[in-house]
């Protein structure tokens, strides 16, 4: 039985509004390309003005790149795993969870933004790898209870490049024309190669 409370109406009117946002942007960006959308039309499009969309989000590149699911996901899993399990197995079991639960129709592609080849957000893109990496080294340096060390920020950059090579241009074209469940199965070979040469 959910005993959760829920929500205040002014939170959920909140959560509603940022939702919103969000889904006129992915629309906006799939439909244009991310170049050729302004905020103010995902402003117009989620009925809300440009003032109201930048309390949510700071800038259009936040709306590319709003959730830190997969970061939290793979930090828990690190935490939470046996210590017989290696940190790659780890991560590549999170990835290949999430592919579980995507919908079908997405594939491989529900994990790249089709918003066009827009060298900003590359640009964000890297700032969110890189930022993952840092969030990594932590949590492998509170493991053995000291300061982050070289070999920590090395395993976690590798760490980082399995989720990676996920989205990988590379990684997408040899996955280019095969059903979803042939995807699926292509890349998680791939991504468990790719673990079986790290620590």
């Amino acid at each position: 039985m959910d005993t959760a409370e829920p929500l205040p109406l002014r939170e959920r009117k909140k959560a509603l509004t940022r939702q919103s946002i969000l889904t006129a942007a992915d629309r906006l960006f799939e439909r244009r390309g991310y170049d050729n959308v302004t905020v103010a039309e995902i402003a117009d499009a989620a009925n809300v003005s440009v003032k109201t969309l930048f309390v949510y989000f700071h800038s259009k590149e936040d709306l590319a790149f709003p959730d830190d699911w997969l970061i939290e996901s793979i930090l828990t899993a690190l935490r939470e795993r046996d210590p017989q399990t290696s940190p790659a197995s780890t991560v590549v079991d999170v990835i290949i969870s999430a592919l579980d639960e995507a919908d079908n129709n997405l594939g491989i592609e529900g994990y790249h933004r089709a918003y066009g080849e827009s060298q900003a957000l590359r640009a964000g893109l890297m700032r969110v790898w890189a930022d993952y990496e840092d969030q990594v080294t932590a949590q492998l340096a509170s493991e053995h209870g000291g300061d982050a060390s070289p070999g920590d920020r090395l395993l976690a950059i590798q760490l980082i490049g399995i989720a990676r090579l996920a989205t990988a241009p590379e990684t997408r074209a040899a996955l280019a024309g095969l059903s979803w469940a042939a995807s699926a199965r292509k890349l998680t070979q791939l991504l468990k190669e790719a673990a079986n040469i790290l620590p």
